[in-house]
Parts: structure tokens; C-alpha cells; sequence
């Protein structure tokens, strides 16, 4: 299970400086920040520890298993960032 970033992100980088493996992108100096409306979890690269949904006041991060309807298409935005 990985956990996965949705459209609530504030792109605030609490969550990248939280990550444990680094599986969190674009990193706040990529120039590449400044071109997506979020941040994103890599799928494959995700330890499932949660440091990062812990430190998002925006509540914006969900275990993949735990997305709420609305919010599923997510899980392949995060994959797909990184293909």
C-alpha cells in the first residue's frame, strides 16, 4: 500500500521534508514545482509509514486503500507523475 496525494495539497513541502524514503515530488527547488497544481507520492518508492499524511495540515494524503470516492482518480495521477 502506498499513500497517495489528492487536489487538497497546498504544495506546502511539510510532506516531502516528512518522507522517510524521498518518494515525494517535485522537491521545492525542481523547477518543476512551479509548473503542477500538486505534489506527488511515488507509488513503488512509498514505505507506507505515514509520515507525510501526519504532517499535512491540508489533509490532503490518504492511504491508497483509504481514498474516499470522490477522490480515487488520484492514485493514477500519483503513478503517472512518475511514468
Amino acid at each position: 500500500m502506498a499513500y497517495v496525494i489528492t487536489d487538497a495539497c497546498q504544495k506546502d513541502f511539510v510532506c516531502v521534508e516528512q518522507c522517510a524514503t524521498m518518494a515525494i515530488a517535485p522537491m521545492q527547488d525542481d523547477p518543476a514545482a512551479g509548473t503542477v497544481p500538486q505534489l506527488y507520492i511515488h507509488p513503488d518508492e512509498c514505505i507506507d509509514c505515514g509520515n507525510c499524511a501526519s504532517g499535512c495540515e491540508f489533509n490532503a494524503i490518504f492511504p491508497d486503500s483509504e481514498l474516499p470516492p470522490d477522490k480515487a482518480g488520484f492514485a493514477e495521477k500519483n503513478r503517472a507523475y512518475f511514468a
